[in-house]
């Protein structure tokens, strides 16, 4: 890709992605005001990221979404490998839910306040206990049929390799026992990798796989659920990408 190129196709994705936070700004505050829930918030969420997909060209395809029932609060856990990993979700899924955000994110103009109107998760990661006590007290607040997405690597992978899952989403869907939704993407890395505002036109395929029931596990049968988990996301893992998995 030419240096001027790149530099056509970041200046073109920053300008959309303010434009379309602007548009719909005060349309996200009202709907925080008027839905308790955040509810109405995070459809408009699913405005804000159609319309970024349309003007970047990239289409997301999902699989097995009708395994999703409605009314139902699932743990959702998913791979991470680019910003548009975000995208793809909120308009694939096609069911409420609320993310695990940094707090950090808080202080993006805009962008930061969305998010919070949304009723999303923040945390402090520097400090495990204080996040996981956030968690429990935002699960508890949930409206009913809402569920709680989870990037089980804690980050995006740089080489879109799936790399080991983190334990948090676990315990809660354990301790709640609310059932985990796992769910596979895949391209995403191919048209925004992490560290790269330069986009590339393309598919972003997300699939839902089996949701896992966790009623009667414990935290001594942890491993053996995250393992399960892992194992759906990469078997539902594109056949062109299965050499760049890693093991546990």
């Amino acid at each position: 890709m030419t240096v001027l190129l790149r530099l056509a196709k970041t200046l073109w994705i920053y300008f959309w992605a303010i434009l379309s936070s602007l548009l719909l700004f005060v349309p996200i505050c009202l709907a925080a005001f008027f839905s308790r829930t955040g509810n109405l918030a995070f459809n408009l969420s699913q405005l804000w990221a159609w319309i970024m997909l349309k003007v970047t060209c990239v289409r997301v395809m999902t699989r097995g979404r009708d395994k999703i029932r409605q009314g139902q609060s699932y743990i959702i856990i998913a791979n991470h490998a680019s910003v548009y990993d975000i995208l793809a979700l909120v308009t694939g899924l096609r069911t409420q839910y609320r993310w695990i955000i940094k707090k950090e994110l808080l202080r993006v103009p805009l962008f930061g306040y969305a998010l919070y109107a949304s009723r999303n998760i923040f945390i402090d990661r520097a400090d495990p206990a204080r996040a996981i006590t956030s968690i429990h007290k935002a699960l508890d607040r949930l409206p009913a049929g809402v569920s709680v997405l989870f990037f089980a690597e804690g980050t995006r992978s740089p080489d879109g390799r799936i790399r080991p899952f983190k334990k948090g989403g676990f315990v809660m869907a354990v301790e709640k026992g609310l059932p985990i939704l796992p769910v596979t993407i895949n391209g995403s890395r191919g048209i925004l990798p992490k560290k790269s505002v330069a986009f590339n036109p393309g598919t972003v395929e997300v699939v839902v796989g089996d949701p896992i029931a966790t009623e009667g596990e414990d935290r001594d049968h942890l491993e053996a659920l995250i393992e399960r988990t892992r194992n759906v996301i990469i078997a539902n893992y594109r056949s062109g990408e299965q050499a760049l998995l890693t093991g546990h």
